[in-house]
């Protein structure tokens, strides 16, 4: 597949949320995502809101599934989203459930290997039980957590090869990444590439070193369409 450029809008309130896919969307981004503060902020009213102000484009709602998977699959489906989220760590049933229901209304399903002791096997894990695609996923609070004890962070890109080799099925690395790590995650087997607010220099909001999110989104854009089909 041609690489995808995904948006994590990972915000607290609906306005700013539209305001910044807004921005995206004409930097070149191909896909929203509704991100877990906004979902915990704004639950189905912003999935809804979004599809209302742009309806032909994917919207990836990131439940992080782990229990009620055709419930919250059903939900986001018919508030708008074309995909949603599963954790690997979540039982077996909630995972073929999620993608029981990604089946009967038409969306597809992401699986996060997020907290897997082995990432390969979750990964490998998730695409048996019928994922779509794999969220290959390491943490906010895990890369903190590392950082803070004096260690170096962990990076999604550690074992990102060894993912990509293991599933037949598109990848996206997701935790941490630079800017720079980012637009070389095609190079690496994963045309998926999410940028988010860790990603954007500032960790806690979406801005850059030069204020200047949408010329840096543009940026990004360009450089990963440019990439070759993978």
């Amino acid at each position: 597949m041609k690489p995808i450029v995904q948006i994590s809008l990972d915000l607290t309130n609906i306005e700013e949320a539209l305001e910044t896919a807004a921005l995206a969307m004409r930097a070149g981004v191909d896909w929203l995502e509704a991100g877990t503060p906004l979902l915990l902020a704004e639950g189905l009213h912003g999935v809804r809101k979004l599809r209302e102000a742009f309806p032909n484009v994917p919207i990836v709602a990131d439940l992080k599934t782990m229990d009620g998977g055709y419930l919250e699959t059903e939900m986001m489906a018919k508030a708008g989203a074309t995909h949603v989220v599963v954790m690997a760590r979540a039982h077996e049933e909630t995972i073929k459930i999620v993608v029981k229901a990604g089946r009967d209304f038409g969306v597809k399903v992401m699986g996060d290997n997020l907290g897997c002791p082995d990432m390969i096997e979750g990964a490998k894990r998730l695409e048996r039980l019928g994922c779509d695609y794999i969220v290959h996923h390491i943490g906010y609070d895990e890369r903190r957590g590392i950082a803070a004890n004096g260690q170096r962070m962990p990076s999604p890109l550690d074992q990102l090869k060894e993912i990509v080799a293991a599933v037949t099925i598109p990848v996206q690395a997701v935790g941490g990444l630079s800017l720079e790590q980012a637009i070389q995650c095609p190079e690496y087997g994963a045309p998926l590439v999410v940028l988010g607010a860790p990603l954007t220099i500032d960790a806690d909001a979406f801005k850059t070193a030069d204020g200047d999110l949408e010329g840096s989104l543009r940026m990004i854009c360009e450089k990963i369409h440019s990439y070759d089909e993978i």
